[in-house]
């Protein structure tokens, strides 16, 4: 039905943008199908200011899936791979990358590591879950192109941010591996981070840990870290090691809130002092993470 409405809209002189957004809902229905995207392709030749203006600025899943073709018609290949990256981290469980032209040569031949990465970050970003099995299916050319983006355009600090996708749906064993690779081009905190994520993700806060201390080794400023590791101290009850930790972090950045806070709250689960209770109570409303100012102020209510 929405391929036929937007065939008329195409060729007796309706709107093209309502004929773009049926085309995109007709390929909702199967992705897989090259027929929308051949009437699209079409449209756009016939009224490209039309087309190139519907999709500009997108906002409605339409605007994506119609804006992730047209860029990779017109050779954006990195732009193509962002739009649909945010396509599918919005809308999973429907296998948009089963389009045809996700799997085209021209596009993966293409498609940089930066782009790829892009869209692979994206997807994670939208808080819905990607760690089921009809969503790995889905993704299988996502994935696909990952490893054919990896070897011919290997990127050590763009392969990491790839190995969160493979985190977050439930591949633990390639991101961990694929981390490996970026590390054997060449060391980076990020390859570290995104490991010790994947570790936590696991259950074993030893190897997370680890992977958190040579983070730090390779950017020892990094305050985050020292923040990071201390949340895994105070996981074991080490609230003195944490409050040290944290002491490391304020070092290198000592205004910052969640730093400061964290800190009052670690000290007064080891030591008691009612001054960085008192701390805590002052800062916390300024902590800008809701869920980590909860953890805070819980620590201060359980001790």
């Amino acid at each position: 039905m929405f391929l036929a409405l937007a065939r008329v809209l195409a060729h007796c002189g309706g709107s093209p943008t309502a004929a773009v957004a049926y085309l995109a809902r007709a390929v909702a229905q199967n992705p897989a199908d090259p027929e929308p995207y051949a009437v699209l392709d079409e449209l756009r030749r016939q009224s490209p200011a039309e087309v190139a203006a519907a999709v500009a600025e997108p906002g409605s899943a339409w605007q994506f899936v119609a804006g992730s073709y047209l860029a990779f018609a017109t050779g954006d290949m990195d732009e193509a791979a962002r739009l649909l990256g945010s396509l599918i981290g919005s809308q999973p469980a429907i296998a948009w990358a089963a389009a045809p032209w996700f799997s085209d040569d021209r596009f993966l031949t293409a498609v940089t590591a930066i782009g790829l990465a892009d869209g692979s970050t994206t997807m994670t970003g939208y808080g819905t879950d990607l760690d089921t099995d009809v969503v790995r299916e889905n993704l299988r050319p996502w994935l696909r192109a990952v490893d054919v983006v990896c070897d011919r355009d290997p990127v050590a600090e763009q392969m990491a941010r790839m190995a969160i996708l493979l985190r977050f749906c439930g591949r633990t064993a390639e991101s961990l591996a694929l981390c490996d690779r970026a590390d054997a081009l060449e060391p980076t905190m990020l390859a570290h981070v995104v490991r010790a994520g994947t570790w936590g993700y696991l259950g074993d806060t030893r190897q997370q840990a680890a992977a958190l201390r040579e983070a730090l080794r390779l950017d020892p400023a990094n305050w985050s870290l020292y923040l990071d590791l201390a949340d895994l101290a105070a996981q074991d009850d080490d609230f003195r090691t944490a409050a040290g930790l944290v002491t490391e972090g304020l070092r290198h950045e000592p205004e910052d809130v969640t730093l400061r806070a964290a800190g009052a709250a670690y000290r007064f689960r080891a030591d008691g002092s009612p001054a960085d209770r008192e701390l805590l109570h002052a800062l916390a409303p300024e902590v800008p993470h809701e869920g980590y100012r909860a953890y805070l102020t819980g620590l201060a209510l359980g001790a």
